[in-house]
């Protein structure tokens, strides 16, 4: 019997609604299943708990959150709230204070939602977009001098230490061997940023000894776009930068039909700390409470927490549920739809517990 203690965190704009509907699904799984439960802790940190405490969770945040087995993260982000004091106050500091170093993100085109690429069918776009998580662009150093002056500067730094880029790739190669055409590209800008990014391909080229089975290319990151919408056959597993496979992804999720459907896991792969799963679209304040967010990203990212608790049977299962549903065609308004939240949920539920047939 697997009982997980999950903390769900569904903060701001459509995250309480689809973090809801994975709950529900969750629940439904765990009966079908008959050997699988989920114990879940909500917390209300975001937006809203900063408006009334000044802060996005609280100090302790970090403590109260080491006792679970994995975290279920909805969305952060509020118009009315400045976007670094969301990002820097509640998901970064999660990403960071529990190492979760490998950002993983999955992307597919699932039957049933249609990808904007011309002759690109399921099947011809399979993709995990390793990113790294925990430096580079968004390790947080610089700063702002002379502020409202005419001489005003402002920097920001990128930070690439030779074990954070060496985990990383490590990590990117091992997902690849893992897949059936143990197949990587590295991502990098070398030929403008001339010293961690050679740095990069350098490492890359050191790591990639270690798995001779794997075979690899790098590619420019501008090139990278040209490659994804023309060639997308020809990528399978992507390893890039923090700020690089950030903008990547998005365009995934794009070309696989709609970011609506996108997963993402931050992982501590050592196992240290509690891993945190988060659909990629954000909190969508220009549909919020209307009914119609999109829930597959967030079943979709429910899967990869399973797989990563040591369950990928359930995770298959749900998956399976997830793909049947869309392939039917009931979808949401985002991928041409007219479904809500609500009856893709009951959809998905449906199939699990076997009443579609």
């Amino acid at each position: 019997m697997s009982n997980f203690k999950i903390a769900a965190i569904p903060a701001d704009g459509i995250g309480p609604e689809v973090i809801s509907a994975g709950l529900d699904v969750l629940k439904a799984l765990g009966k079908v299943m008959g050997d699988l439960s989920f114990d879940v802790t909500h917390f209300d940190w975001g937006s809203d708990y900063y408006k009334t405490h000044g802060v996005m969770m609280p100090e302790d945040g970090l403590d109260e959150l080491k006792k679970f087995d994995a975290i279920f993260f909805g969305a952060v982000g509020a118009p009315d709230v400045p976007d670094h004091i969301t990002l820097w106050g509640l998901r970064l500091p999660i990403c960071q204070g529990f190492d979760q170093y490998a950002n993983v993100r999955p992307t597919r085109i699932i039957p049933g939602i249609q990808s904007p690429l011309r002759h690109v069918e399921t099947g011809d776009l399979d993709w995990v977009i390793i990113r790294e998580n925990s430096e580079g662009e968004y390790a947080g150093s610089g700063g702002r001098a002379h502020r409202g002056m005419p001489e005003e500067v402002g920097t920001e730094v990128a930070i690439f230490t030779r074990a954070g880029v060496t985990r990383i790739m490590r990590y990117a190669f091992k997902i690849a061997q893992s897949r059936p055409r143990k197949l990587l590209t590295v991502v990098t800008k070398s030929n403008a940023q001339r010293h961690g990014m050679v740095m990069w391909d350098e490492i890359a080229a050191e790591v990639a000894a270690e798995f001779p089975d794997v075979t690899w290319d790098k590619i420019l990151v501008d090139a990278m776009t040209v490659r994804m919408t023309l060639d997308p056959q020809s990528l399978d597993t992507i390893v890039a930068t923090n700020l690089h496979a950030d903008i990547l992804s998005d365009l995934a999720g794009a070309l696989a039909g709609s970011i609506g459907v996108a997963p993402t896991a931050n992982i501590d792969p050592e196992g240290r700390f509690p891993s945190m799963f988060e659909p990629i679209h954000g909190s969508a304040f220009d549909i919020t409470g209307q009914g119609i967010a999109n829930p597959v990203a967030t079943f979709w990212t429910a899967a990869q927490m399973l797989d990563h608790l040591g369950r990928g049977d359930a995770a298959n299962r749900l998956m399976t549920a997830v793909e049947a549903v869309c392939g039917a065609g009931v979808t949401t308004p985002d991928v041409g739809g007219t479904a809500t939240t609500k009856e893709v949920t009951d959809a998905v539920i449906a199939h699990l517990e076997g009443r579609n047939s």
